[in-house]
Formats: structure tokens, C-alpha cells, sequence
């Protein structure tokens, strides 16, 4: 069933699949034709001395083979045309839905199995759509077609099929039934090599300071001779099968041989007949062989689909609404009230009945001890979840209320982590922006204080950042991070704890920048510096997920003993004169 739901992703390609069964037909008629003609051959032309005959039925056993031999190029080829659309479509597909999930549903399934599903697992499904594709029209067309000629050929000599093939349809039922299971646990343990090879080149850095790369190795070992135990029960299982297929074939042969001969000896049957009927057995045996080898094929195969509709049937939490709400103000005012949000899994809420507002035109700053829930409150504005109780509002409309794509077009967002993609500086900026201009993205550089570090480098602009910006510092990511926001020209800019790695000087520049820059949007700092939201329009304290104090600077030193305490911890006497 979970292979026939992923079947749908053939059908724009059903002309090729028509054609393949269509081709794979004749090659088989062709195939089931020619014992016929080799039999006609010997009988007729070499017991009789025709030579014309010979002559005449060898040119049109050439005729039937190269047509068979023509038709299974182009059944190949189509066949192999509609399994790549096959396996791009599924694998676009999965990519596509797979993005759509919160960071919830990533971590229910995992990042190492999600590329697993993605790539190798799609690649079975792939082969075995492949093979099914040739295989279900070929081998039960030769099996029943060898079967109808053998036993037209001589009843008798059929009764060898009769004990040969319930034997085999025994042995191939026994290797599928057990190696459906053992392929799905070999798929386990090919995320767990995926998840801890990944961990080892994420964190390399880590493994070699604390010199955990002996530990690091028997880990990796670990998993590997897991994975190899499994694998070899696999093919131990499998490889049991071509002896046994092999020997009932050749035990088939021999009693054909056997009592064929008798048959001759005593005038009952030609040479001819019995050379074309040990030819329609090996046929039927053949045939036997193609399902054997889709019986090697076929639990992988289920064992691959199973993981991926497991992907496929995921529903994401975050859902568009079915009549989305614009707003038609391009303010970027955000309201929170009386918001509350729990992450699944925990006990406490993250935060809890929080409300403020964040105006046009002014800074806006959270602050907080660790765990307090101001990047809670990103995620939350961002729709990365959706709250418990409450409402947070864009210019008067619930966030739940508008599409995702609409909400995040009026952000200008700069996360916790800077994440940059491989490619050229120019191109992490106009990320935001697909067609920004030199000129945005010159000036974009210029106020992130990104252009400081530029100089620097041998290209400029097109100098090229390795995958993750490996080849630059922590501050020059975040400040490349802060220029990819502004370039959008957004209505709302967020900029989640994005100071942390910028020298109290870069600070200072980028604030001054960044007010004349976004002097007319919505900005909202989560910071841990109290110098960075010192000058802030609003300061939001929060204390365990709990709002304990919002006003300005001066008047939270007043009133806050959770801000006065930040402070005091952070700065002298005259630097928070």
C-alpha cells in the first residue's frame, strides 16, 4: 500500500510507462517465439537436409531477435526516463513539504534520518519502480506463456513444472518475509552512522580541543560494524537464494533431459520439441529468477517507503489559515496580549501572559536572564509556533490570520546563530533580496559595517564563503547576517541577541548606523549587553518567562530591580551615568 501511494509521482510520465510495457511485451512475445522457430530448425530443416528451410526460417529468427533486441533498448530507456522523473518529482516533493516543518517536527524525526529519507531512501524506491516497471509486464507474460507452450509441447514432460515451481515460490516467500524486517532496521542504523559522522565533521573543533578523537573513532566504529552485522545478514539471507533457484533449475533440466529421452527413444517426442521445450522451461525458470530478484529488491524497497509516507504523512503544525487576513498598513506596529506559549514536550510554559507593544519608528529592546524566553518571543512573532493563549497582532491583524509568506515578507529577521550558505559575499546579502542592486547591496555593507572587513579580502564583494562561513570570524557573520535583513527594506527588523560577537566599538558604529537606517520601521533587540539596549525607546525586562519591567532606561533603573541588577553586573558607575 505505502508503495502504491507513492506510485501518484508516475503519472506525468504515463506515456513512458505505456510505452515500456508496450516494448517489454513484444521482446517477451519475441523471446516466447523463437524456441518455436529453433525447434521448426531442427525437426524440419537438419533431420530433413533443408538447407533452404534453414536458411529461410534462421532469416526470420534474425527478423524476431533484432525487433526483441530493439524493443528492450527502448523499453530501457523510457523505462529509465520515467523512474528519474519518478525519483526528482518524490524527492522535490519531499524537500518541499519537509520545509514546511517546524523545528518540533525536526526534532521528532531528526536531521541525519530526514537526509537519509531524502536521498538513499528515494533512491531504492527509485530502482525498485525501475524493475517493477520491466518486470511486471515480463515475467508473468513469460511465465504464463512458457507454461501454455510447454504443455502444448508435451503434457507430460510438464508435470516437472508443476513440483519445481511451487518450490521456488516457497524459497521466495521465506527470503521476503524475513528480509523486510531486517531492511528496515538496516535503514535505522544507516541514520545512526548519518547522525554521528555528521556530528563529527559539525563539530571537529570541539572533538580535537578536548582530544576526543580516539572516542570520536570507536563511536564511528561502533556504528559502522552495526550497520556491516546487519548488511551482512542481509546478503547472507539473499545470496541463499541464486544456489537454490540455480539448483531447482538444473535439477528441472536433468529430468526433462531424462525422460525426455526416454520420450524420444520410443518415437513419442522429436528433438526438436524437446530442445524448445527445455528452452519455454528455462523460460518459465527465468522468469521465476526476475521475481527472485525483485523479492531481493521488493523489502528494501517497502522497508524505504515505509520511512518516507512516514515523512509525507506528517502533517506541519503551522498551517496557513483557509481566508487569510491582509493588512494593508505598512507601519510594522507588533502587539502582544497576554501571550503564552509552552514548548511540547515541557512542563512550564516558555513565557507567560506576556503584553507590550513595539511601535513604528521606535527601538524596542528584550532583555533577560538565560532561558528567559526572549528568543521565544522572536519565534513567536516570526510564526515558527504558534502561542498557547493570546494574540500577537501585525498592524491590528493576528499573525495566525495572515499566510506565512505574507508575515515574514515584512520582516528583516538576523538569528541568534548567523547562518550563512556557501557562494559569494554578494550573494549571502541579495539572499534577502534576490534582485537587490550593487548599489543596495554596497549600502546594505556599508551600514551592517560589513565593508570594515571587505577591504581585507583579495575579491571584495565576489570573494567566496565557505559552507557555514567556516572562513570567517564570529562578529563578520553576524554583521554579513544584519546586512542580508536590511537590504530588504522591511517594515520590521529582529535582531535576536545578534550583537554578542561585534567589539563594543562595531557596537556602538552599527547602533548609530542602524537608527538612521531603520528610523521609520518597527525594531525589536533581544540583547544580553545592557549597552546595546541602554538607548533603546523601550526596554522589555523578562525574569523566567515572565514580564518584570518595560519603560526606558532611566526609568528602569527606578523601577526594576531585575534590570538594575543586569546592569550593575555589566557596567561602572559612569558608564550607566
Amino acid at each position: 500500500m505505502d508503495m502504491m501511494t507513492l506510485f501518484r509521482f508516475l503519472r506525468p510520465y504515463r506515456t513512458f510507462v505505456i510505452l515500456v510495457m508496450v516494448l517489454t511485451f513484444l521482446q517477451t512475445m519475441s523471446t516466447l517465439y523463437l524456441p518455436n522457430l529453433m525447434s521448426n530448425i531442427v525437426d524440419v530443416g537438419v533431420m530433413k537436409g533443408n538447407i533452404s528451410y534453414i536458411i529461410k526460417v534462421g532469416v526470420f529468427m534474425l527478423l524476431v531477435t533484432t525487433l526483441g533486441g530493439v524493443a528492450s533498448v527502448y523499453a530501457s530507456l523510457y523505462g529509465a526516463k520515467a523512474t528519474a522523473g519518478f525519483g526528482q518529482r518524490l524527492r522535490s516533493h519531499l524537500f518541499a513539504h519537509v520545509e514546511n516543518f517546524t523545528v518540533h517536527e525536526f526534532d521528532q524525526l531528526g536531521t541525519s534520518s530526514l537526509i537519509v529519507r531524502t536521498t538513499n531512501d528515494v533512491m531504492q524506491v527509485q530502482q525498485l519502480v525501475n524493475m517493477m516497471l520491466r518486470m511486471m509486464v515480463m515475467a508473468p507474460l513469460t511465465a504464463l506463456g512458457g507454461i501454455i507452450l510447454a504443455v502444448y509441447t508435451d503434457a507430460k514432460l510438464s508435470l516437472v513444472i508443476v513440483v519445481a515451481i511451487p518450490v521456488l515460490g516457497i524459497a521466495i516467500y521465506l527470503v521476503m518475509g524475513h528480509g523486510l524486517g531486517l531492511f528496515r532496521t538496516m535503514q535505522k542504523k544507516v541514520d545512526r552512522i548519518n547522525r554521528v559522522l555528521r556530528e563529527n565533521l559539525t563539530g571537529v573543533r570541539v572533538i580535537r580541543s578536548f582530544n576526543r578523537t580516539s572516542y570520536e573513532i570507536d563511536r564511528f566504529d561502533e556504528a559502522n560494524l552495526d550497520l556491516t552485522d546487519t548488511s551482512v545478514r542481509v546478503f547472507q539471507l539473499m545470496a541463499a537464494m541464486m544456489p537454490v533457484v540455480m539448483l531447482i533449475m538444473n535439477l528441472s533440466t536433468l529430468a526433462i533431459v531424462w525422460f525426455g529421452g526416454i520420450q524420444i527413444n520410443n518415437g513419442a517426442l522429436q528433438i526438436g520439441k524437446l530442445m524448445a521445450f527445455i528452452q519455454y522451461v528455462m523460460q518459465i525458470m527465468f522468469s521465476v529468477m526476475m521475481v527472485s530478484m525483485m523479492a531481493f529488491m521488493i523489502p528494501r524497497g517497502q522497508a524505504s517507503a515505509l520511512r518516507i509516507n512516514e515523512v509525507l504523512a506528517m502533517t506541519p503544525e503551522i498551517k496557513d489559515p483557509p481566508h487569510p487576513q491582509t493588512t494593508h498598513a505598512e507601519r510594522g506596529q507588533i502587539e502582544f496580549r497576554h501571550v503564552t506559549f509552552t514548548y511540547p514536550g515541557a512542563e512550564e510554559p516558555a513565557i507567560s501572559d506576556i503584553s507590550f507593544s513595539a511601535n513604528a519608528g521606535e527601538m524596542t529592546a528584550i532583555i533577560g536572564g538565560t532561558g528567559s524566553g526572549k528568543s521565544t518571543l522572536m519565534n513567536l512573532i516570526l510564526r515558527f509556533h504558534d502561542v498557547a493563549t493570546g494574540n500577537i497582532l501585525i498592524d491590528g491583524v493576528d499573525v495566525r490570520e495572515m499566510t506565512q509568506a505574507q508575515l515574514r515578507a515584512k520582516m528583516g529577521y538576523v538569528p541568534q546563530r548567523a547562518v550563512l550558505f556557501s557562494g559569494s559575499i554578494a550573494q549571502n546579502i541579495r539572499y534577502g533580496v534576490d534582485d537587490a542592486s550593487d548599489e543596495a547591496v554596497c549600502h546594505a555593507a556599508d551600514v551592517a559595517q560589513v565593508t570594515e572587513f571587505l577591504t581585507e579580502l583579495p575579491d571584495g564583494f565576489d570573494s567566496v564563503i565557505s559552507q557555514g562561513g567556516a572562513n570567517l570570524s564570529g562578529g563578520q557573520k553576524q554583521r554579513l547576517s544584519m546586512a542580508r535583513a536590511l537590504v530588504r527594506r522591511a517594515d520590521i527588523y529582529l535582531f535576536d541577541d545578534s550583537f554578542s560577537a561585534l567589539d563594543y566599538k562595531t557596537d556602538a558604529k552599527l547602533r548609530t548606523a542602524l537608527r538612521r537606517e531603520i528610523a521609520s520601521a518597527t525594531v525589536l533587540i533581544v540583547a544580553q549587553r545592557a549597552s546595546t539596549v541602554m538607548d533603546a525607546d523601550r526596554i522589555v525586562v523578562l525574569d523566567d518567562g515572565r514580564l518584570v519591567g518595560i519603560g526606558t532606561h532611566h526609568e528602569l533603573m527606578e523601577t526594576c530591580p531585575v534590570y538594575q541588577e543586569i546592569v550593575l553586573s555589566q557596567l561602572s558607575p559612569e558608564e550607566i551615568a
